[in-house]
């Protein structure tokens, strides 16, 4: 037999082998906290370097260039049936009175290979841009108004000095003929650079100068009301249902499986699905906020079911065997106590996923809300688009100034999603209770 000698540390010795485990512990304790710290501040320079570009490009997308002259509202030229209704005025002559407006503010050119340098330095939409302005002024006709048209987008880019002007001319989108108007219109004090109406008022166009977010907007309002209305309503009853009702079999567990495995499918699968579905067998129309706040509902859906059963889960177990104690039933319990105890949670989630929705672009663009829609949209079955569709649109498209303007709408849309998320932390905050 052997005996088995154990060593006696000494109090000085022991207090060593203490103090050198603690010292490793510590270390290593030390050298996590540097790493983690390292980590956070390597994606806080990634998201400051994301957010310096989109603004360095975005800020000057939400400006443009002006120039302001004279015109005269000459009733005969502009209305000539003399009605001022949309109809009428769209007879008129709108870019002759323009053009005599330019021409007086440039010195009244001569020869047509001036006029036609001098045509080419307005934005296209400048008849537009007046129509507009005499119909909501109309007690203004025929007197001379001094009115403010957006430049060219060749020209804008040249006042941003994108253009060189010591290339040679025939390297330039414009000739040293319209570099010399825009310098005397620069020199009189007629050009300016302001924040852009066309921006924030204007819908889709192939003219960079005169594009805008407007039609965008008011669709991505459009698709996420009908995706709240559908999604929210289903996501809770349904959260209710598994979480307080259904019993627990081998059903129910297939059902949340499916729930959670839904959750993780790509966008795209959704905007597929609603393409065979609403708009191949049902036969809905394409470009449609009805269309795309459905397949995005869907796609919401899961999350909302799984956010609003943890939020009912949240609520203690006391609360219903006080509520059953006193004799409310079943439902009472439910309706009564566990639901506006879990709604807090049950909307955070809910913002959180149509946050989610309003940045997607994938199903969308299977539904085919990428067509070129010029007007806006006044109701859910109208054609549209939304912002996100809109910023892949214009990220295509070659002018340097829809760069900008992508950047600008990029900004937008990412203040939209930060209000909405913003949204849903204060109205948590306001309407959590804690036990």
């Amino acid at each position: 037999m052997t005996d088995t000698v154990h060593s006696v540390l000494t109090p000085q010795e022991a207090a060593d082998r203490v103090a050198a485990s603690l010292n490793k512990r510590n270390s290593s304790e030390t050298r996590f906290r540097a790493w983690g710290i390292a980590a956070i501040t390597t994606a806080l320079a990634f998201l400051v370097l994301l957010f310096t570009g989109i603004l360095s490009k975005g800020i000057p997308g939400m400006h443009q260039h002006y120039v302001t002259f004279d015109v005269t509202l000459d009733a005969e030229r502009l209305d000539p049936q003399g009605l001022m209704t949309p109809e009428s005025l769209s007879s008129g002559d709108f870019d002759s009175v323009i053009r005599d407006g330019l021409y007086a503010a440039l010195g009244n050119p001569e020869g047509r290979k001036e006029k036609r340098a001098a045509r080419g330095i307005l934005s296209s939409g400048s008849s537009q841009r007046l129509m507009g302005y005499v119909l909501d002024n109309p007690s203004e006709m025929g007197q001379t108004i001094s009115m403010k048209f957006a430049l060219d987008d060749d020209i804008d880019t040249f006042l941003r000095g994108m253009i060189d002007r010591n290339t040679p001319e025939a390297d330039r989108r414009i000739n040293d003929q319209v570099i010399a108007y825009v310098d005397r219109l620069e020199a009189d004090g007629r050009v300016s650079y302001e924040l852009s109406d066309y921006l924030f008022f204007g819908s889709a166009s192939r003219d960079a100068e005169m594009a805008g977010i407007k039609g965008a907007l008011i669709g991505s309002i459009l698709t996420l009301a009908i995706c709240v209305v559908i999604a929210f309503p289903l996501g809770v009853a349904t959260a209710v249902y598994l979480e307080e009702i259904a019993p627990k079999n081998r059903i129910t567990e297939i059902i949340e499986i499916n729930i959670n495995n839904l959750a993780a499918v790509p966008s795209v699968v959704f905007g597929i699905m609603g393409l065979a579905i609403f708009i191949v067998t049902f036969g809905m129309p394409r470009s449609i906020p009805l269309v795309g706040g459905i397949v995005l509902a869907l796609m919401t859906l899961p999350t909302i079911i799984i956010s609003s059963r943890a939020a009912i889960r949240a609520v203690p177990p006391s609360i219903r065997d006080a509520a059953l104690g006193v004799g409310a039933s079943k439902m009472q319990t439910i309706f009564h106590h566990v639901i506006p105890l879990a709604m807090p949670g049950m909307l955070t989630g809910t913002i959180i996923g149509m946050a989610q929705a309003l940045g997607e672009t994938a199903p969308l663009l299977m539904i085919g809300m990428v067509a070129f829609i010029v007007d806006v949209p006044t109701g859910v079955t109208d054609p549209g688009t939304v912002l996100p569709v809109q910023i892949f649109m214009w990220a295509d498209f070659a002018e340097r100034m829809f760069i900008q303007k992508t950047s600008a709408a990029i900004i937008v849309l990412l203040a939209f999603l930060i209000t909405m998320n913003a949204a849903a932390i204060m109205l948590r905050k306001k309407l959590e209770r804690r036990w």
